[in-house]
């Protein structure tokens, strides 16, 4: 199966006025990693998106909204997203164990295939990018991020007006 090659690095750097914008760095970087990904997870027929529902739904019994507040999707795109996958045969909407009223997403084996299929395909792309850091800081760099995500960027604040996730459709 052919995955999509990164592009050429770009011949010119950040604006300097934005080297240290935190904010900027990883909205550009998270933006144009998305578009690599979907790329690369095209010849599958799944996106960075489903494929995220997917990872979370084989992680443990969870309704729609459980998974899209994991994940932080609001809920329509879920419902669009599980639509999609239901259609593809990846997975479907069950009665829940322990509430027979809530509906989980249930994970197929042709669902649990493709998860593996586009891990493989999201850690070559992943290596390749961080690939640009010396081998010794590729490791620290995760790390690093993990925290900010887990406490003081785990949550967005409610802002006026509201700010919309950049995503890539797919």
């Amino acid at each position: 199966m052919a995955v999509a090659t990164a592009p050429a690095p770009a011949t010119t750097q950040s604006p300097q006025c934005l080297t240290g914008d935190l904010g900027w760095l990883l909205s550009h970087a998270s933006h144009v990693l998305a578009t690599e990904l979907v790329a690369a997870l095209a010849p599958l027929g799944l996106g960075p998106r489903g494929h995220c529902v997917l990872s979370a739904a084989l992680d443990g019994e969870r309704t729609q909204s459980e998974l899209a507040g994991m994940i932080g999707i609001d809920k329509t795109t879920m419902v669009v997203t599980v639509d999609e996958l239901e259609k593809a045969g990846l997975a479907k909407r069950i009665p829940s164990k322990a509430d027979r009223r809530a509906r989980v997403i249930a994970v197929t084996k042709a669902g649990e295939r493709k998860v593996g299929e586009a891990r493989a395909i999201i850690d070559r792309v992943q290596a390749d990018v961080l690939s640009a850091l010396p081998a010794r800081d590729r490791k620290t760099f995760l790390a690093a991020l993990n925290p900010l995500v887990a406490d003081r960027l785990a949550e967005p604040v409610a802002c006026e007006p509201g700010l919309r996730r950049r995503e890539p459709r797919g």
